[in-house]
Formats: structure tokens, sequence, C-alpha cells
């Protein structure tokens, strides 16, 4: 292995994308294309999305087999559509903590994004203690990422990076409402 390539995998980052304004998501695919053009394995894991059809499903299969994709919500909880049990949610969340405290130990990946988890564990769908073991297991040369509003005061002080997404302005506000492509 060359010597920047033992320094680049020296150290694994803990990313937080965070606020009330949009593209934490979209930051973190963006990761993933980054990645994918270094040959990185990446794992993408959704706590919360899942009832809708949105862009980036079928945009990320594209990146196969660099980038497995793994929708695990039940959709977006007690808002929209939702007409679900949260305990249907909790279990959903169950399974999606599962797979990524698998996805984690696996050794696969330089790259792992749990998408949502904030949010998961905001709505106490995931427990904090189990959130706060879960990145406690993260491998040192594993980059993670975690995206959702509502990011607790001790992952934003764990993290390495962390961008507070600040909505000024949605065309929401407008009466336009979201656009494929754009916001989905």
């Amino acid at each position: 292995m060359a010597k920047d390539e033992k320094n680049e995998k020296s150290k694994g980052l803990l990313i937080v994308y965070t606020g009330n304004g949009k593209g934490k998501t979209t930051a973190a695919l963006g990761m993933t294309i980054r990645a994918v053009g270094y040959d990185w394995k990446v794992c993408v894991i959704q706590f919360i999305k899942g009832s809708w059809k949105y862009g980036e499903m079928d945009g990320i299969k594209k990146l196969e087999p660099n980038v497995e994709f793994h929708v695990m919500g039940e959709g977006f909880v007690g808002i929209i559509d939702d007409d679900k049990p949260i305990e249907e949610h909790r279990q959903a969340a169950r399974k999606a903590y599962d797979l990524a405290l698998e996805k984690m130990k696996s050794g696969r990946y330089r790259l792992i994004i749990m998408d949502e988890l904030s949010v998961a564990a905001s709505l106490g769908l995931v427990f904090p203690d189990e959130f706060k073991k879960l990145v406690a297991q993260k491998p040192a040369d594993l980059h993670l990422v975690i995206t959702g509003r509502r990011a607790p005061d001790w992952l934003i002080e764990e993290a390495d990076l962390v961008t507070e997404m600040t909505e000024i302005k949605h065309p929401y506000q407008k009466g336009i409402l979201a656009q494929k492509g754009v916001d989905f």
C-alpha cells in the first residue's frame, strides 16, 4: 500500500449533517459519488424515508456494485400520509440499526451513511443509549456520516465535522411544491 493510501485510511471521520434546511441527504450522497470515484465501497442506510418513490433510489443503483442502498424506514413518521402505528416505525428503525451495526463491523466499507438517524433518535425510534453505542463502535478507519434534523449535542461534540443546513428561503413559501429531480 502506498504511503498516501495508508495516511488516507488512518483516520475515519465522523461527519454530521443537521439543521432545518434542505440538503443533508444530498450532501451525504454527494460524498457517495466522490467516494465511488476512488473505487471505495459505500453503504447507505435510510432510517426514516421509505414510503415514497424518489430519484436517488434509482440513481444510486447506477453506482453498483460500489454502493449498497438500503431503504429501511416506513416513511415519514406522523406527517404527510403516515397512518402506521409508532411501533411499526420502531421495528423498522430496529432493523436499520441492526443492519448498520452489521455493516460497520463487516470491514467491507470505507464510507457508511446513516441517513435520518438523528431524526429516528429524536422521535424515539432509536434510543439515545443505542445511538451512542452505534457511534462508539465505528471502526477507526471508517468514515461515518449521520444525517438528520436535531442532531444531539453529544453527537455534535463527538463529530469531526458538523454542518448545519439553515433554511433561508424555500420555494414552498411561494406555494411551489416539491419537484421531481430537485426535491425527490
